[in-house]
């Protein structure tokens, strides 16, 4: 059997890695920023907020309206964006400036993504699908662990703008070996921008959207208030929170790629529950191993690392398969991207209001637990659509 060239795989993922790198360096330059720019530490953190606004609420719109026969060139466009936003945001000589320009790299970012998923997908053969997927988000999850760290240790000897440079660079050779290796991708069924907002009352397709976003609520929601949670003297009063995050970070690294064979094994709905039954009990299990032993909580944190960023994996993958049939399997995958960031906004948000109230800090696990709970027991809606676990998937009409 012939098999496909894996380059352009490869290729994109070293795009997403730069997204990584570029979705989570700017809150550890913050503080140069800050200094640089002579403006306060709320206003510098508005950084974040526009790229990741952007990347959530401005990608699956302009997927939408990515033209069904433009897939390459639209992901060439996104990829190039992104570059020359932040190759823009380096050179930009006002804060101003440089929160537009972090604004257009969130949407490059999140258009790039969902279109790189799908085009790695259309350049897979069926069996090896999962695996492909699974090397784009492995190399955003490698892009977190690895890139951010490297360009923070850059930044601190050259500047906060060589962080960016460093994205830029590697955006750049990602995108001139896709303009060399990506072939022509399949046309996406046209439609109308009307047919498209139909992927709204796909039931199916709402099920995993949720599923995620109560996943993203419950992982990267505790991921804000690890620190807070370890420092507490019941639970290991550890002074430096970096190792405990870099455990996660790695665990992440570990489940995004291990997971791709499983994927082209087990059907997605199954491997999604027990997923979310994983990650419930890892964050349940998180403060009473904390209380333990502060090493013995590393192996719940590894574990709640590499099932979170795992999960995207089967996620992206059914959701290509309940979107192929309508050609907008892109836009079902950006809106899982949202998914995802909103899904942090309100966990970083629900933790907040939980201090607030002066609760016992294991109460943020607890609640976190119960919140992977509850996406474990609305997949079941998914498992029902799925009678076997062999064979197609045999599904039942929503009403």
């Amino acid at each position: 059997m012939h098999t496909p060239n894996q380059s352009p795989i490869y290729l994109i993922a070293l795009g997403a890695f730069a997204l990584g790198m570029a979705s989570y360096v700017t809150a550890g330059l913050i503080p140069m920023i800050e200094a640089s720019f002579a403006v306060s530490v709320a206003v510098a953190a508005q950084l974040v907020t526009a790229f990741t606004l952007a990347y959530g609420l401005g990608s699956p719109i302009f997927v939408a309206l990515t033209p069904a026969h433009r897939q390459r060139a639209g992901l060439l466009l996104a990829l190039g964006l992104f570059v020359i936003a932040n190759a823009a945001s380096a050179l930009a000589e006002s804060f101003t400036a440089l929160m537009v320009w972090r604004a257009i790299a969130g949407i490059g970012a999140g258009v790039y993504l969902a279109m790189g998923i799908g085009a790695s997908a259309a350049v897979s053969t069926p069996e090896r699908r999962g695996k492909a997927i699974a090397i784009i988000m492995g190399g955003m999850a490698s892009g977190v662990v690895l890139g951010v760290p490297l360009s923070l240790l850059i930044a601190e000897q050259l500047g906060w703008q060589a962080a960016l440079w460093l994205v830029t660079l590697l955006g750049l050779v990602a995108f001139f070996g896709l303009l060399l290796k990506l072939p022509s991708l399949p046309a996406a069924t046209a439609t109308t921008l009307g047919q498209k907002l139909a992927i709204l009352g796909d039931g199916h397709v709402l099920v995993i959207l949720l599923v995620s976003l109560l996943a993203a609520i419950a992982s990267l929601g505790m991921y804000t208030f690890i620190a807070p949670l370890l420092a507490d003297p019941a639970y290991g009063a550890v002074r430096s929170v970096t190792p405990y995050l870099w455990v996660w970070g790695i665990g992440g690294v570990l489940g995004s790629f291990l997971i791709g064979p499983l994927v082209d094994r087990i059907k997605g709905p199954v491997l999604t529950f027990a997923i979310m039954l994983i990650l419930a009990v890892s964050l349940f299990v998180l403060p009473l191993a904390a209380a333990l032993s502060s090493w013995l909580v590393m192996l719940p944190i590894a574990l709640w690392g590499a099932v979170g960023w795992a999960l995207q994996v089967p996620q992206n993958n059914e959701l290509i398969l309940a979107r192929q049939a309508q050609g907008d399997g892109n836009l079902a995958i950006a809106l899982n991207e949202s998914a995802l960031y909103l899904g942090s906004a309100i966990g970083a948000a629900a933790g907040g209001f939980v201090l607030l109230l002066q609760m016992p800090t294991w109460t943020l696990a607890a609640s976190a637990g119960g919140v992977a709970a509850l996406g474990a027991l609305l997949q079941i809606v998914n498992l029902r659509r799925q009678p076997t676990w062999n064979g197609d998937v045999q599904a039942e009409p929503y009403n």
